[in-house]
């Protein structure tokens, strides 16, 4: 038997694939060294040489396409992401399981293997994709502890309450004596997010 019609192929195959759309997945929502692009691109070859080399379903191809677009959905429309991301992870499984087929037409995936990583793809779609999702979309950390020290100006009077501009943004702020608005001023410390000032020493 020649090895490109090795019955066990077309789950090796499977496995190429599945684990490409993973790690293209996990690419697109936590870019960062380029592995996972790389990994991506020699599975989704190894299931290219699977695609030209076996007997496929080509009707296939419709559930992966709109597995796709269930995907991309998912990065563009943030109220829909959990939803599009399990309809994604659903499709694509679908897709892949009955893309290889045996002789009678059927899949040629063994049924186990198929629901094993069904289930491992829903979970990789809903635990890292949406976490990497969520990361994205977070608000970034404020480093308040950054503006001790540094000189600024009021934009209000200062007192027991105001604000201030400093380091490139405004801030509430109070002090222990009162301020006028446009006068410089140091920060000397933090209480929350709200910045201690004093007016700043004239320099020369």
């Amino acid at each position: 038997m020649p090895f490109l019609e090795s019955p066990w192929l077309p789950n090796v195959y499977f496995l190429s694939l599945v684990a490409g759309l993973w790690a293209s997945a996990l690419a697109l929502v936590s870019p960062g060294t380029g592995a996972l692009e790389v990994t991506a691109l020699f599975l989704l070859a190894g299931a290219a040489l699977g695609v030209v080399t076996w007997p496929i379903n080509t009707w296939a191809f419709l559930p992966l396409v709109l597995g796709a677009a269930s995907f991309f959905v998912a990065l563009l429309r943030r109220r829909q992401a959990g939803a599009a991301l399990a309809a994604s992870a659903v499709l694509i499984s679908f897709g892949s399981t009955f893309l290889f087929a045996a002789a009678a037409g059927g899949p040629a995936v063994h049924p186990v293997l198929a629901v094993t990583m069904t289930a491992l793809t829903v979970v990789v779609f809903w635990a890292g994709v949406r976490r990497g999702l969520e990361v994205q979309r977070a608000p970034p950390e404020i480093d308040a502890a950054r503006v001790v020290g540094q000189v600024g100006e009021t934009r209000t009077a200062v007192h027991r309450e105001g604000a201030v501009y400093v380091a490139g943004e405004l801030w509430s702020a109070r002090s222990e004596v009162p301020i006028e608005p446009g006068t410089r001023i140091r920060v000397r410390g933090l209480d929350g997010l709200i910045v201690e000032v004093e007016p700043a020493a004239e320099e020369g």
